[in-house]
């Protein structure tokens, strides 16, 4: 007699993420194989090699956004219940940070009262009420209450579904964890969140006003990582951006964690723009110390001159508010080499003032010697004399004579462009 064959054991199934295995029995599961269609996100479109072209696309798209209501998020996948996961690893997030703390110590940085009330002069004074994460759920739940759930939504609304009750209870107790999380390890099922079809109702569960500032910068590192660009701009805005302006205004400075949040919300700096700086400048009260602390964020990390030019353009166009300069000063110092289409519009931006008969901050003529030190030979000849007669309407007593004398020896871009091409 042979030997008897031995019984061969089926191995276990690959090992399966969380995410995947927090499957809904709402759902039916296709039985064949499913087209996948990969959609390019807008953010990735190029309207054209030239630079110009692609900032002015930038600056455009960057309006109609926010003018717009908040976008919705993609859907990446589908949300149910599963057991609560241990901690991930992730042993080198307090060695991350401990670098940074080293590297890039923040400041505490001291606001002159008199110029913070000066400031205030220019604010608006109706302005429009602030949104966040929690305004926009219960506002789309108000809406889907009428409204028969169904497997698949439209890409422009935000698809409310009701929780289940394992599930809630699940990101409840991660709630728990992140309002008294100081350092180490984070739950595995907060880790997922950005995977989920319904990442902001569930965000929304674990309440984000009730983070530790430490579970803010951990929350920006994770979901600036894993979000796409738009996703990501609206986490910066529901989120990150009303918690780092509480912050400023009940300490009259910023946490270190938030800063450092900051700094990494940077490494997606479309979404940053459109998400967090934009919003900020066109809420039209941005305060003086809120302007000084992000726009040393700004000054200290570097920006691709792309979406910095945008952000310039945007801004010159804005209605005028004291921090309007800061961050444009801020962005001047950073000397790109700028389109002309791009110092064209900060040139008209200090003209409309040449008839304004209030008395501007002392930030406005900063933000214009900084403007003609960096840029006075990017400027055509029609707009250095225009300049020039701006300063007779807006002066200061000392640095309006540094700006006029850095225009009046300009060597401006239409003189040089006449030269001829062996000169």
């Amino acid at each position: 007699m042979g030997k008897a064959k031995k019984l061969k054991l089926s191995r276990r199934g690959p090992k399966v993420s969380l995410d995947k295995q927090i499957e809904d029995d709402h759902f039916a599961k296709p039985s064949c194989r499913v087209k996948v269609r990969v959609r390019k996100d807008e953010d990735e479109e190029f309207v054209d090699a030239h630079l110009s072209k692609r900032i002015l696309h930038e600056a455009r798209r960057q309006q109609q956004e926010i003018e717009s209501d908040v976008g919705s998020s993609p859907h990446t996948s589908k949300i149910q219940v599963t057991k609560l996961g241990g901690a991930s690893d992730d042993s080198s997030d307090e060695a991350e940070l401990q670098d940074d703390m080293d590297g890039n110590c923040y400041e505490n940085i001291e606001v002159d009262e008199d110029d913070e009330r000066a400031l205030e002069m220019f604010m608006n004074r109706n302005p429009a009420p602030r949104r966040t994460l929690a305004d926009i759920i219960l506002e789309k739940i108000t809406e889907k209450q009428t409204e028969l759930q169904t497997q698949f939504s439209d890409a422009g609304s935000l698809q409310i579904q009701d929780l289940d009750p394992r599930v809630r209870q699940m990101y409840e107790g991660v709630r728990d964890v992140l309002s008294k999380y100081r350092s180490g390890k984070l739950p595995k099922a907060f880790k997922i969140i950005p995977n989920l079809r319904n990442w902001e109702q569930v965000l929304y569960v674990t309440d984000p006003t009730s983070w530790s500032a430490a579970a803010m910068y951990q929350a920006t590192r994770i979901f600036t990582s894993n979000l796409k660009e738009k996703m990501a701009q609206r986490f910066f805005n529901l989120v990150l951006l009303p918690r780092v302006r509480d912050d400023i205004a009940e300490y009259k400075r910023l946490n270190f964690h938030l800063y450092q949040a900051l700094r990494k919300a940077l490494f997606k700096p479309g979404a940053f723009m459109k998400g967090f700086l934009l919003p900020l400048c066109e809420s039209g009260t941005c305060t003086l110390r809120e302007a000084t602390i992000i726009g040393s964020v700004i000054a200290r990390n570097s920006i691709p001159i792309l979406h910095s030019s945008a952000a310039i353009l945007k801004i010159a166009e804005m209605d005028y508010t004291g921090a309007n300069s800061i961050f444009l000063r801020i962005f001047f110092d950073k000397k790109y080499a700028l389109p002309y289409r791009v110092v064209d519009a900060a040139v008209f931006h200090f003209l409309r003032f040449q008839h304004d008969n209030r008395e501007l901050p002392v930030l406005w003529h900063q933000s214009l010697l900084t403007f003609v030190q960096r840029y006075k030979g990017d400027v055509s000849t029609e707009q250095r004399e225009a300049l020039l007669e701006l300063l007779k309407h807006q002066s200061h007593p000392v640095i309006t004579s540094e700006i006029r004398r850095e225009l009046q020896h300009a060597k401006c871009r239409d003189v040089e462009d006449a030269e001829p091409m062996g000169h």
